[in-house]
Order: C-alpha cells, then sequence, then structure tokens
C-alpha cells in the first residue's frame, strides 16, 4: 500500500497540482495586496475619499468596562470589506482569464489528424471481382 501510495504522489498530476497550488496561494497574496494597497484607494479618492475597509453598519456598540478594555465588543456589518472582497474577484478572475488566453496563444495550433486513405469504393471492387471471372 505504501508503494502505490508512492507511486501515486510521484505522478506528474499531483506535482503540478501541489505547485498549481502553492502558486495561487502566492499569486492570492499579490493580488490581494494590489487591490489593497494600490486599487482601493484609488477607487476611495475617486468616490471623494471614502476607505471601503472602514464602511460598515454597527448592530452594538461596543462597551467599554475598564477605560480602554472592552467588556462587549462591536458587533457590526461590514459591507466595506465585503466590498473590497468583490472588487479582489473581479481583478483575480481578469488576471487568470488574461493568463489562459496568453497559454492558449502560446499553445501549438494542433494539426489535424491526416484522414485515413480511402479504400476502393464498392463500384470499384465490383469492377475488379468482373474482371477476375473473366479471366
Amino acid at each position: 500500500m505504501l508503494k502505490e501510495f508512492k507511486n501515486f504522489i510521484m505522478t506528474g498530476n499531483v506535482i503540478e497540482f501541489a505547485v498549481a497550488v502553492i502558486m495561487a496561494g502566492a499569486v492570492g497574496q499579490v493580488v490581494n495586496g494590489f487591490v489593497n494597497d494600490i486599487v482601493m484607494p484609488i477607487v476611495g479618492q475617486v468616490s471623494g475619499g471614502v476607505d471601503f475597509a472602514d464602511m460598515k453598519i454597527v448592530l452594538t456598540e461596543a462597551v467599554a468596562a475598564n477605560g480602554d478594555v472592552a467588556a462587549v465588543a462591536e458587533n457590526a456589518i461590514r459591507y466595506g470589506a465585503w466590498i473590497n472582497t468583490l472588487v479582489n474577484l473581479v481583478i483575480v478572475g481578469l488576471v487568470m482569464f488574461i493568463i489562459i488566453k496568453a497559454y492558449g496563444k502560446m499553445k501549438k495550433k494542433e494539426e489535424p489528424a491526416p484522414a485515413p486513405p480511402a479504400g476502393p469504393t464498392q463500384e470499384e471492387l465490383l469492377i475488379q471481382i468482373r474482371d477476375l471471372l473473366k479471366k
């Protein structure tokens, strides 16, 4: 069973999948940084200096018991963070679309397999049979 598992792990598909998962995590961090640090400040500036990450609807205010320590945490709907996540999704989708298009262009155009040589038609076979019978 251990040998079968080793053969399974060492196949190209599993290794390629592992590399893809690691690369996806790295690309995800890059895209997330791009969205949060570059795109969203621009979108916020265009929309009047709004920081989407801070946008929320507070359901219950935080209650402080002793000075700065909150006895009850704030309960809020953070729709601004959700907007950031949607923008992130759109940008990831765009990046994946561009990668797939580039891969499609780089991939060699597969030539169709040549058709097998056509055999004799039914009429040609009948003519050959007739000629053989004449001999």
